[in-house]
């Protein structure tokens, strides 16, 4: 295994951020925390648009419950040409609901990437998930960071949507990038990488959700993983629902999906009742589930 060679600049703020979960989310309320890090790898590098390399960094979000002891820890991937900022309702809602919640920007496919985001740089994006891993479980172990012991390095998942949910799946599933300490994955729209194997016999369980009407990933590409995937697995269709909106601000499409995937990662990180899952993911009308728990 390649030593990986880090260094983390942290700005902290807002320490006592009062954010109930939104209504919405029918979560139970909690008070988190935020703080930005900035991860940097040294052992990979980026190209500016004048040519020069860089050092890869990762600006973090983190939201972490303001109720001491250790938690499960949800890393988030953001879609192309976004930003982490877009999903922030979805991502309060599962701080709230007692999750360290990490959202990185990453360096080429983010809205504020130099030069304009490049979709090209997808495939070093499940990398960049296991390294802020790495460096949050780093920072975990230190008693005068914010963040000791804050985390569960036993209880991690890994979250996206879109592109973000192509890095999510390939960090959860595909041999050439699998990160083993994921125990839990929620794919939002999403797609298998190019030239992805077969899915392990024993990965994480996964939630998949799709929305019927989805313009730019067509259901077929989520129902194709998901049959290949092994149990268990959930998949939410959102009858009628688009693309983006559904995990941004769309309601009561939002609410369905903060109160399923939280019911999710309280199953599988917390033992929390696998009926609930079942029950998030059932609203006549807006959605069908598949379970195969």
């Amino acid at each position: 295994m390649r030593l990986i060679r880090w260094v983390v600049a942290a700005v902290v703020f807002a320490v006592g951020v009062s954010a109930a979960a939104p209504p919405s989310s029918r979560a139970a309320p909690g008070v988190f925390r935020v703080g930005v890090f900035r991860f940097v790898d040294s052992s990979r590098t980026i190209r500016l648009p004048d040519g020069r390399r860089v050092a890869r960094s990762l600006e973090t979000v983190v939201r972490y419950p303001s109720t001491g002891g250790a938690h499960p820890l949800v890393v988030f991937a953001h879609g192309f040409a976004l930003t982490p900022a877009r999903y922030a309702g979805l991502l309060e809602a599962w701080a709230a609901a007692g999750y360290v919640v990490a959202a990185p920007v990453f360096p080429l496919t983010s809205a504020s990437a130099p030069g304009g985001p490049n979709e090209a740089d997808l495939v070093n994006q499940p990398r960049d998930v296991s390294f802020v891993i790495t460096s949050l479980l780093a920072m975990n172990k230190r008693s005068t960071s914010v963040l000791g012991g804050e985390i569960d390095p036993a209880r991690i998942a890994v979250a996206g949507q879109s592109d973000g949910g192509v890095t999510a799946l390939a960090v959860a599933y595909d041999s050439r990038y699998r990160d083993r300490r994921l125990r839990a994955a929620v794919v939002l729209s999403g797609a298998r990488l190019p030239g992805m194997g077969p899915f392990p016999r024993r990965g994480p369980p996964l939630f998949a959700a799709q929305g019927t009407a989805d313009p730019l990933n067509s259901p077929a590409t989520t129902a194709t993983f998901f049959a290949l995937a092994a149990r268990p697995k959930f998949l939410l269709w959102l009858l009628g629902a688009s693309h983006l909106p559904p995990y941004t601000d769309e309601q009561p499409q939002l609410g369905i999906v903060e109160r399923a995937t939280i019911a999710f990662f309280d199953h599988y990180l917390k033992g929390g009742p696998l009926a609930a899952v079942e029950r998030a993911g059932q609203d006549r009308g807006l959605t069908r589930l598949t379970a195969a728990p």
